[in-house]
């Protein structure tokens, strides 16, 4: 069911026109969506997303660089862009009466851009600096080592940033290349919240998106579960990163919807066993938290922990037994709790136009519609405990994939395979290439 305030228009080259009516607002949120990140990249051009959206604000056909940002900032909006998994945005924020002048401004950054040589020098630089903070970060690196344990070599195991070799090769005719092949009508949209007039807003997008070739649907198979244990040891790290995590089904299956409540039983509020169990009744770690990233491809049921190395057996040890207590027994004010909190997540959300702009997008790129919050809700109402309880007993019976960063001992590596993948083989990674 679409939200009654949710207004979806294609044009004939297969571009989508998304309106999010918010009529009370001055403000406005405009966004151009282009489904192409790093999910859709082969291996040697991993990262290649990421560089073309820098690149693409470093001068058009008609602007430079300069000349963006000043176009942008003298109407007293801010432009930006993001790069993720399954796609690449762009953003302008300003004032509702200006939207007329935001979309050509958005569009020739999109659509026209020309990735000059002399800015491809200087901006690599700045990526690779981006890369290296990245590179050196135990958090960050854990996840990186996640994806890989659970999906291997399949696009979904690489990072967006790519790696440092592509990030020096890459050259301007390789991005032209990208946006080319994939910066087309069936995998562009363009969505605005705010106050808008309907028509001529979609009368706006047809005059500078209806040229774009239509082209296909980027699409990707998706990946199979691996599972196992990767680890990279970093000097100068005091603390033992964790994240672990079993495969979730996607978000076209429904049954998606018993993990995501699952996750915020185990992990969401300082009253959740993993909270209350790791954090205060044990103080193994100030931060713990259990989510589930529920993608097109797949979804992931994800703890994460940061702990001293002399306490990672003993967490590790803690999070086996959380999860054995949960596959054996649900409990009914800790479920009513959790459902209760995502409730009030996806209607806060509503409240927040760019994540809700940035859902609506992923929903329409995933299931060809936008989800009503209300019936999603409906459908999270209906999951029983026992549906619940089910997700944990599977966790039990299949192997998980365990990340471990920084400062990593070798009984903590050993207890992690012992107890979460004692089947898979245990990989010592010096650096992620």
């Amino acid at each position: 069911m679409t939200p009654t305030d949710t207004f979806l228009h294609t044009l004939p080259n297969g571009v989508r026109c998304l309106v999010l009516q918010q009529p009370w607002r001055q403000a406005v949120n405009l966004s151009v969506f282009v489904r192409a990140g790093s999910h859709h990249e082969p291996r040697r051009l991993n990262g290649i997303s990421h560089v073309v959206e820098h690149m693409a604000f470093k001068g058009t056909a008609t602007r430079s660089c300069q000349q963006i940002n000043l176009d942008a900032e003298a109407l007293g909006a801010e432009v930006n862009a993001h790069t993720d998994k399954d796609h690449t945005a762009f953003h302008m924020d300003g004032l509702a009466t200006d939207l007329p002048a935001f979309l050509p401004m958005l569009a020739d950054i999109v659509l026209n851009s020309r990735f000059p040589e002399e800015e491809l020098a200087r901006e690599r630089q700045v990526i690779l600096h981006e890369f290296t903070e990245f590179d050196e970060d135990p958090a960050g690196m854990a996840f990186r080592l996640f994806d890989r344990a659970c999906y291997g070599q399949h696009p979904a195991g690489q990072p967006v940033i790519g790696n440092r070799a592509n990030l020096k090769r890459f050259t301007r005719a390789d991005l032209q290349a990208w946006t080319a092949q994939h910066y087309s009508g069936a995998n562009v949209v363009v969505a605005v919240a705010g106050a808008v007039d309907v028509p001529a807003f979609q009368r706006l997008v047809e005059s500078h998106f209806g040229a774009l070739p239509a082209g296909q649907p980027n699409t990707v198979a998706a990946p199979a579960w691996l599972g196992g244990v990767k680890q990279r040891r970093m000097a100068g790290s005091g603390q033992c990163q964790l994240v672990l995590g079993h495969a979730a089904p996607p978000l076209h299956d429904p049954a998606h919807l018993p993990w995501v409540l699952a996750a915020a039983l185990l992990g969401e509020g300082m009253s959740s066993p993993l909270l209350d169990e790791i954090r205060e009744r044990r103080g193994l770690a100030y931060f713990a938290s259990c989510s589930a990233d529920i993608g097109a491809l797949a979804g992931q049921f994800v703890i994460e922990a940061a702990t001293a190395p002399e306490q990672a057996e003993e967490l590790l040890d803690a999070v086996a037994r959380l999860l054995a207590q949960q596959a054996e027994r649900v409990d009914a004010v800790a479920l009513a709790r959790a459902r209760r909190q995502l409730v009030v997540r996806a209607w806060r959300a509503q409240e927040q136009p760019a994540r809700r702009l940035e859902s609506a997008v992923q929903d329409l790129l995933a299931l060809g519609a936008v989800r009503s919050t209300s019936a999603w809700l409906q459908a999270l109402q209906a999951v029983t405990a026992e549906q619940v309880r089910a997700v944990f007993v599977q966790m039990q019976q299949r192997s998980a994939a365990v990340a471990l960063a920084g400062s990593v001992p070798v009984r903590a590596r050993d207890k992690a395979q012992a107890l979460f993948a004692p089947a898979a083989a245990l990989e010592e990674e010096a650096a992620i290439d």
